[in-house]
Parts: structure tokens; C-alpha cells; sequence
């Protein structure tokens, strides 16, 4: 360990460096995808030691790890680990670091033993001794060693192999690289505007493009569910915070990333083959029992909806239509209580936990299937889950106005309700306010449920502006009365103002929420970034529109804080966003032009982003209570 100052810091795109003051040693580190290269450069000594540590873990410890020391230039080993939200199996992450210079001397260590010249050491459980290894060089003033770092899940081999992504020691090279692929990402997107939300914006891009994770070697052996080692032919990924990502990455993955969202798709398929169920919550090569619903339904509907090919449509489908139908033995696949549903349109909360939000989830995620039955054609199926997508109503009590838990019988249980009690046992990170509004396939029929359009905009008026404390998790940050921006569930509903034809309420508060709750400190963002989500929902918000409902090809029209934005699309064109006025006053659309006709609508299908063109805002201090009010205008209603 060693002390440092923020001030001599340096982290960019593709490169990060830090100045150890204890030892007087310049760390820099850049990567290519499946290897990390380091730089280290000393002062004048015989004491230039390098340690790599087999225990530590990220907020946790190692399960089993082995090193060995190969020659006078390489380590290789792995460190086992990792139960992340409950996962059963602990996974092994192999490496191979190769030094550009010979050791030495070099050891292992097993706690505070030291073995010089040792090549080899292995810990078989936690309760083991920590292990790890060291070499030493003697340096010349600014002398520079570097390491070459390849990480694989299939083996030390694969590590290895992985190593031919950097052919050198010309770190310089690589880092330039390393910059030009980011900023060839990052430049997808062009905004001009506030240089201060310019900064929010481009590192919110920057943490959208973070995950999913590339997971096979460069040779496309990666390690299936089934720990059997398998090929591909293209990229397979892994880290699916599904329930985060569906509602706002991956969308944006359609847009700007279209290819590396089949690449995601077909990664998924490649686990419903080799586990019978398509990913919920997957990290390495093991689902982690995270989460609720079955949000790959959303990712694929979302795709095939909006035109994206490349993946295998029927076997899709049919991975979906088991999510929706069969009850899986394993409690990490599948819906957990979907025998229940089926059979009652919701799932029991006497026997089932988190059974209003898995209810409320699952009716979406049959609307998701709905859309690629009528697709297919498969008219029965569209049927059956379009009428199952309208689920979320069997929840919903009157006399209290929410969303509650029934028990198999019907009856309604927690007598003593209380709607601000986010540590219930029927609701995932939320309370009975979030929750309530989560029907994002059936607005119309929400606000029809919830008493028409007054009594519903009184009721998110009342969400907005209800400020009793909020008891639960720490995700439920970021509050706007019952609003929780820094926890997923709620991250649609300022857009909900929209289909109640108050829309200038939607306008004020996305801005509130961009203004108020990202910044560019480290409380930057108000709660878990949950692997983009957090990001993706700023980048859609900021440039004026959002995915209300993945798995439909429309966007719903918030409020644009740029005075012009460029998305270059894929295939060479851009949609421009030009908003003339836009200001931290001027939140409000006086006129609305798409390629230079009047828009007397608050929404855009995808067809009119992917076919480029301009859409042009004027925007002023005071609402306009007309544009986007009238029922011919409003967004369409995909449960008809």
C-alpha cells in the first residue's frame, strides 16, 4: 500500500495513472479488450518490488487461488470467487502477466511467510492462508517495467492466447488505441451546449458502453453455463443487469449500437442452449439469482421490433414463450410463481415474496412476448399474452389506490398497508407509490384504472410531492417526494404526464431530475449506476426523447437541454436535434418541427430516428398547453 493525492491522478478513456508517494513510483495502465498492460516507472533502486496478490477480491475475498512463477519473465494462476446476489458456484478467472524485463528475484508468500525463489504456492479454501507473489529488480533512475496482463474464464492457456492482442511493449501505441476505439464510441453522439453537461453527458456515455462484458478469448472458446467449453464465432458477453439495463441501455444499444446488441442477443441464446433458460441477472458463466421478471423477454422484443436482424428469430421466440410458461426447478431461471400466475392472473403473496412487483413484471414481459407473437404471426399467442399483459389490473385496490399483495385465496394481505413501506416483502427495492405505476405496455389503461386522467395526474402530482421518508434499501436514493431516481422502477414515470396530456409537467421534471440528481463530483450520480441504466436514462433524457415502453418502436418527447445534437447512425446517416433557446430556464416546447413540418405530437416512432432527419425544438420559459394535448396526438396504444 502506498499513499497518493487525487491531484496527481490522470484517468481517461482507455488510460489511468497514479503517482505512489511512499515509493516514488508512476503507475499507468491502459488495456485492449482482453488485456491489461501496466507501466511502472522507478527511482534508482535495488528494492523495485512488484506484488500480486491472490486474496483480494472487490469487496470480497478469495475462494481458492493457485500462482506459479514460469521462467524469469511470467506469472500465471487463478483466483476463484465470487457469490454476487446469491450465486451458488464461485467462478475462476485464470491469468498469464508476462514482464517485459527478467526478474531478479522472485518468491511466494503465504500470509506473512515469505518464500524467496519459490515458484509455486495454491490455497484451497478461505479458510486457507492468503497467498500471493512477488519479483524484485534492481532500477536506474525512471527505469520502466511493464506488464502484460491477458484474464480468461476457459484457462491459463486462453490467458495466453489472449496475450497476442498486444504483440509488444509499445504501450505508447496501445494507449492511443485504446483512445481512438473510446473515442470512436463516444463520438456516436455530438452535443453542443453547457460545457458542464457536456461533462455529465460524455462520462454517461462512457459508463453506457462499460457493459455487457466481452467473456470468450480471442480464439472464441469461452466457458458455457454448463462448464463445458465452448466457440464462437463472434463476441460472446456476460454481466446482464437485465433488470436495470432493459428499460434505457439497451435501446440505445439499438440505436448506436446495433451490432453489439445481436452480439448480446445471441449471447443469450447461446445460454438458453446450454441451460435451458435465457439469462435474468448472468455474470461470468452462472446466473446470480438477482432480480425479478424476465427482462432478455424485453431486450429481444426491443430488437425485433425495431428491425434489428442477425439472430435466430424463431429459436428466440421460443426461448420466451418457456420464461412465460413453464415453472423452472432452479430458483435463479425462469419466473419464480408463474404456475400461480397462470392460473390466477397473479402471483399469491402468501406464497411467493416480491409477488406485486413479479406480477407487475411479468405482465410486461408478456406484452414483450405479444409483440413478437403478432410478428411471427402467431395470432393464438398474441392473444393469450396480450390479454395476460393487462395482469397488473388483478393488484390494484380501489379503496386504497395501489398496487397491494393477494394471497390464493384473493384476499388482500399487509392489513396494516402502508404505501411509503419499501421494506415489504411484496415489493423488489420499491414501495407501494413505485410500484403502482409500473404498467408501462398499458398507459392508457393505467390511468383508466387509477379514475381518468385527473384523478391520475392527482395521483402523480401526489408521488412527486408526497415527502414521508422512505424505509428500504439503499438504492431508494434520489428522491422527488416518493420518486426514487437512484432505483430503476421509477425511471419512466415523469414520462407518464405525456399520455395524461399534462406533458409540460413531464418537461419540468426530467429536467429537475438532469439538473439536480447527476452532477460531476463523486455524488455525480444519486444511486447504483446498475451497469448503465443510470446513464443510458440521462443520454435519452437529455437529447429530448425516451424509450417509455421497450419492445414498442416509439419514443416518447421530454424536454432537450442541447442547443443542437448529431446521432450518427450505423448505416451513415444522422437525426439531428436542433432546439433553439433551450436554456436552464427555457424547459418548455413552444413549437415542434420534424424535418421542417409541424409536429402537433409528443412522440417519434423509431422508423423516423433511423431514416435521419432533423427534429427542431423552440422552447421558451412558460408551457405550452397545447402541443401534444389533443387525443388524435397522443402516443399509440399498443393493448388495443
Amino acid at each position: 500500500r502506498s499513499r497518493f493525492s487525487h491531484k496527481t491522478e490522470v484517468a481517461q478513456p482507455g488510460y489511468y495513472s497514479v503517482f505512489l508517494e511512499d515509493y516514488k513510483v508512476l503507475v499507468e495502465l491502459t488495456a485492449s479488450n482482453r488485456v491489461g498492460f501496466h507501466r511502472y516507472t522507478f527511482p534508482r533502486t535495488d528494492k523495485a518490488y512488484i506484488i500480486i496478490d491472490l486474496f483480494t477480491r472487490i469487496g470480497d475475498m478469495a475462494e481458492e487461488a493457485w500462482v506459479k512463477i514460469v521462467g524469469n519473465d511470467e506469472i500465471v494462476g487463478f483466483i476463484r470467487g465470487g457469490h454476487f446476489c446469491g450465486a451458488r458456484d464461485p467462478q475462476a478467472i485464470y491469468f498469464s502477466a508476462r514482464f517485459s524485463k527478467p526478474f531478479k528475484e522472485f518468491g511466494t508468500w503465504k500470509v506473512f511467510r515469505i518464500d524467496k525463489g519459490n515458484r509455486e504456492e495454491r490455497m484451497l479454501s478461505r479458510s486457507d492462508p492468503f497467498i500471493g507473489a512477488f519479483v524484485r529488480y534492481s532500477t536506474e533512475e525512471k527505469e520502466k517495467i511493464m506488464i502484460k496482463v491477458g484474464i480468461s474464464f476457459t484457462g491459463v492457456d486462453g490467458a495466453r492466447k489472449n496475450l497476442q492482442e498486444i504483440p509488444d511493449w509499445n504501450f505508447e501505441r496501445v494507449k492511443e488505441e485504446a483512445r481512438k476505439s473510446w473515442e470512436k464510441e463516444l463520438s456516436k453522439i455530438e452535443v453542443e451546449g453547457d460545457e458542464k453537461d457536456k461533462v455529465k453527458f460524455y462520462t454517461a456515455l462512457y459508463h453506457s458502453f462499460i457493459h455487457p462484458s466481452i467473456f470468450s478469448d480471442i480464439d472464441g472458446k469461452y466457458i458455457g453455463t454448463d462448464d463445458k467449453i465452448y466457440s464462437s464465432s463472434y463476441n460472446h458477453y456476460t454481466v446482464f443487469s437485465l433488470w436495470d439495463t432493459f428499460r434505457s441501455l439497451h435501446p440505445l444499444f439499438v440505436l448506436i449500437q446495433p451490432e453489439r446488441n445481436v452480439d448480446i442477443i445471441k449471447s443469450f441464446l447461446d445460454i438458453f442452449t446450454q441451460s435451458g433458460w435465457l439469462p435474468r441477472w448472468h455474470k461470468g458463466n452462472r446466473e446470480t439469482n438477482c432480480m425479478i421478471g424476465t427482462h432478455s423477454d424485453s431486450v429481444i422484443a426491443d430488437a425485433i421490433v425495431k428491425g434489428l436482424k442477425g439472430f435466430d428469430l424463431n429459436k428466440a421466440y421460443s426461448a420466451m414463450y418457456k420464461n412465460a410458461m413453464v415453472e423452472s426447478r432452479d430458483f435463479n431461471q425462469g419466473r419464480r410463481g408463474i404456475t400461480e400466475y397462470k392460473e390466477l392472473g397473479y402471483v399469491p403473496g402468501d406464497k411467493f415474496n416480491q409477488s406485486v412487483s413479479r406480477t407487475l413484471e411479468y405482465a410486461y414481459n408478456d406484452f414483450c412476448l405479444a409483440q413478437v407473437a403478432k410478428i411471427l404471426g402467431k395470432e393464438n399467442d398474441y392473444k393469450l399474452f396480450i390479454r395476460r399483459a393487462q395482469n397488473y389490473k388483478n393488484l390494484y385496490d380501489a379503496r386504497v389506490g395501489f398496487m397491494r399483495a393477494r394471497d390464493s385465496n384473493k384476499n388482500w394481505l399487509d392489513k396494516n398497508f402502508d404505501p411509503t413501506d419499501a421494506t415489504s416483502q411484496h415489493y423488489t427495492e420499491g414501495n407501494a407509490w413505485q410500484w403502482t405505476f409500473f404498467a408501462p405496455q398499458d398507459p392508457y389503461g393505467l390511468i383508466s384504472l387509477l379514475g381518468g386522467e385527473d384523478a391520475f395526474v392527482k395521483k402523480l402530482d401526489e408521488f412527486f410531492n408526497t415527502k414521508v421518508p422512505i424505509k428500504g434499501p439503499p438504492d431508494i436514493t434520489g428522491l422527488i417526494g416518493q420518486y426514487a431516481h437512484g432505483n430503476e422502477p421509477s425511471h419512466h414515470i415523469a414520462y407518464f404526464y405525456i399520455y395524461a396530456r399534462m406533458p409540460w409537467k413531464t418537461q419540468e421534471l426530467v429536467r429537475k431530475i438532469m439538473d439536480t440528481l447527476y452532477g460531476t463530483g463523486p455524488d455525480g450520480l444519486c444511486g447504483n449506476e446498475d451497469c448503465g441504466q443510470m446513464s443510458a436514462w440521462y443520454i435519452f433524457s437529455s437529447l429530448g426523447f425516451y424509450p417509455f415502453c421497450p419492445g414498442t418502436p416509439v419514443y416518447v418527447i421530454g424536454s432537450p437541454i442541447w442547443k443542437k445534437a448529431v446521432i450518427h447512425l450505423p448505416d451513415g446517416k444522422d437525426f439531428i436535434i436542433e432546439a433553439e433557446g433551450a436554456s436552464k430556464e427555457n424547459i418548455y416546447i413552444q413549437e415542434l418541427y420534424l424535418n421542417g413540418k409541424p409536429l402537433d405530437r409528443l412522440w417519434l416512432s423509431h422508423e423516423e430516428i433511423i431514416r435521419g432527419g432533423t427534429l427542431s425544438f423552440k422552447m421558451g420559459n412558460k408551457p405550452n398547453k397545447e402541443l401534444g394535448t389533443k387525443i388524435e396526438s397522443l402516443p399509440p396504444d399498443f393493448i388495443k
